[in-house]
């Protein structure tokens, strides 16, 4: 009864067993199974040893009471004991079903006696602090545990699915979110800028800001602009028209919250803020889908690989890449507490702006910056420590 599967159990209830029900039902009043199962229990070992003891008296003398003794110890612990309880253990299912309509007998029969006894062991329980009420409640870690140690009955995609939406509670938007200094954004005052960014733009979505860049007043579907184009109604005007209104998210908002919240508002983009109201960058849906069901898409023009395998082991890495997907690479585990980028961990540690040809170690990588400019940190060589 205790081996069982509490979520087995649930499964069958769903499809409504009865046993299932029955034995449901015993463990909700767990004192009274416990008491009823250790009622009986006792009491056929108390009997047999008093059976044994006149017998061995009125055969071979008072002498005799210990041997006895020792071989009726052997005969219960391996005949009533460990067998047939290391056998329950491990076929739960095929014992507790069908056994549960003989002990919800006994607990019926022998229920004052039981609730006697449940009520002074919940006396003593409650002198000594211990609280009888318990919650069959899994927090995150635990589930994570159930998640891998259900390895062999799932895929592994599934199972890394179902442990990346587990771990959603734990990361926030700006772990994942697109960098103000990398957005594309155009200013609505100014006409030249604004069709030029339409020329060139490599994503459906523009963002428009007016006078400054931290004023975003919203966002162009470039859907929208090709209508608009195929219709001949190209103008300020009717560009203006096209303007979705901005969506905020505050900063330090947890993805899972956030794809409920994108969800309800039938958004797909937001603009993430800090308290001040400054804009710290841009998260959108299908970056909260990637954290779930791993990366599907790659960021239209982007010339080099975040990183890159080198054939002595090593790797050219882009010192913008987050922490988060360089710990997910190369499967190690830096803190991303304060800083969110490598190029962030890397000015964090050295507290300076750095030269090229410095290396520098956190363990468990080797960090040799290669390439530097007068912005930050253009490109780094990493060797994974032994």
């Amino acid at each position: 009864m205790m081996a069982l599967n509490r979520y087995r159990l649930k499964t069958l209830i769903s499809k409504n067993n009865t046993q299932a029900k029955r034995v449901e039902k015993l463990l909700d009043k767990i004192d009274y199974l416990i008491g009823g199962i250790l009622l009986g229990n006792n009491f056929v070992n108390i009997l047999a040893a008093s059976i044994a003891t006149l017998i061995s008296i009125k055969l071979w003398g008072e002498g005799s009471i210990i041997i006895a003794s020792i071989l009726l110890t052997i005969v219960i612990l391996i005949f009533a004991e460990n067998t047939p309880k290391t056998f329950a253990a491990k076929n739960p299912e095929k014992v507790a079903l069908p056994a549960s309509w003989l002990l919800e007998l006994i607990i019926k029969f022998f229920k004052p006696v039981i609730y006697l006894i449940s009520l002074i062991s919940k006396f003593l329980l409650k002198i000594i602090g211990l609280k009888t009420e318990s919650k069959d409640i899994l927090n995150s870690e635990e589930l994570r545990m159930a998640v891998k140690d259900s390895k062999s009955k799932m895929s592994n995609n599934y199972q890394s699915m179902l442990l990346n939406i587990i771990d959603l509670e734990k990361v926030k938007v700006e772990d994942i979110m697109i960098p103000h200094n990398e957005l594309v954004s155009a200013d609505i005052d100014n006409e030249e800028e604004l069709f030029e960014q339409f020329k060139r733009i490599q994503h459906n979505r523009l963002l428009v800001f007016k006078g400054s860049e931290n004023n975003i007043i919203g966002t162009i579907h470039m859907r929208d602009l090709v209508n608009s184009y195929a219709k001949d109604e190209v103008s300020i005007k009717n560009i203006k028209e096209l303007i979705r209104e901005p969506y905020f998210i505050p900063e330090g908002t947890p993805l899972s919250h956030q794809l409920e919240h994108f969800k309800n508002q039938k958004r797909r983009l937001g603009i993430v803020v800090d308290e001040y109201g400054e804009v710290q960058g841009m998260v959108v849906l299908d970056d909260i889908l990637e954290e779930i069901v791993g990366q599907f898409t790659s960021s239209q023009g982007e010339t080099i690989d975040e990183i890159s395998l080198q054939d002595d082991g090593s790797y050219l890495v882009d010192p913008r890449i987050s922490i988060r997907e360089l710990n997910s690479e190369l499967k190690v585990k830096l803190s991303f507490d304060n800083a969110k980028t490598l190029n962030g961990l890397i000015l964090e540690q050295l507290q300076s702006f750095p030269q090229h040809n410095v290396s520098l170690k956190i363990d468990p990588l080797i960090i040799e910056i290669i390439q530097v400019s007068k912005q930050g940190i253009k490109l780094v060589k990493i060797k994974k420590l032994d």
